[in-house]
């Protein structure tokens, strides 16, 4: 039979850093990133979301993140692509991190975003994951700039991204679930990025930088940028 990993090569991706494992969501995974997200995610009495999904009825919710994985799969190209990686911290689903990009080829840059669960907040696993897909966008798939953004009351984000190197790159005023915020607008580079102390390691990205980056970009054995490591070649 047909591995699946050799229709769908990001499937085979993940990257595991101290705590954490990350790894393209699956069907099978998505009834466990429901959960997590239904135990909650951030305090009801503010929402740090572009979009309020977290805000939906409960018999709304699921099918809501289904769609999303669903279609973020399927519109995927090497010209635009969002990746969301399923958390994973002592074998329990906890969150989602995605890391995109349009025209990567030619900007080299791509965006995150994030949520955990609210009971592991606090834990440095925020910190943790972003700079995990840090380092794969920077030292695996060669880019040049990675952004975020966060509305300008949220702390927590922010200072994550302030402890990893990201810099201010403007504020905007934006329409977010129908009311207006402030965001606040970041920057990493590889000349800015705070790298963690510990080695990212990669299995499956030869087949998945196919899929993200039409083929192209450096080898992990060709650039200097750090602690990672690949899965053995043959």
């Amino acid at each position: 039979m047909t591995a699946l990993t050799s229709i769908w090569p990001l499937f085979g991706l993940q990257l595991t850093t101290p705590r954490l494992v990350l790894r393209p969501l699956t069907d099978d995974d998505i009834p466990a990133a429901v959960a997590a997200a239904a135990s909650g995610v951030h305090d009801p009495a503010r929402n740090p979301f572009s979009t309020p999904w977290t805000e939906l009825p409960a018999a709304e919710l699921g099918p809501n993140m289904a769609r999303w994985y669903w279609r973020c799969r399927g519109q995927a190209t090497p010209d635009d692509w969002t990746l969301l990686l399923g958390i994973w911290h002592e074998n329990e689903v906890i969150g989602c991190q995605d890391i995109g990009a349009k025209d990567f080829a030619t900007l080299k840059t791509v965006s995150t975003g994030s949520w955990l669960r609210q009971s592991v907040h606090g834990r440095g696993l925020g910190k943790e994951m972003r700079a995990a897909v840090a380092l794969y966008a920077f030292d695996w798939l060669g880019a040049e700039v990675a952004e975020s953004e966060a509305a300008s009351w949220n702390a927590a984000s922010l200072g994550v991204s302030r402890s990893l190197g990201y810099e201010l790159n403007g504020t905007t005023r934006m329409a977010w679930g129908g009311k207006a915020v402030d965001v606040q607008k970041v920057r990493l580079t590889p000349a800015t990025f705070k790298r963690p102390d510990w080695t990212l390691h990669v299995n499956g990205h030869e087949a998945a930088r196919r899929s993200l980056s039409g083929g192209e970009g450096p080898w992990p054995d060709e650039r200097n940028h750090g602690p990672s490591s690949a899965e053995p070649r043959a």
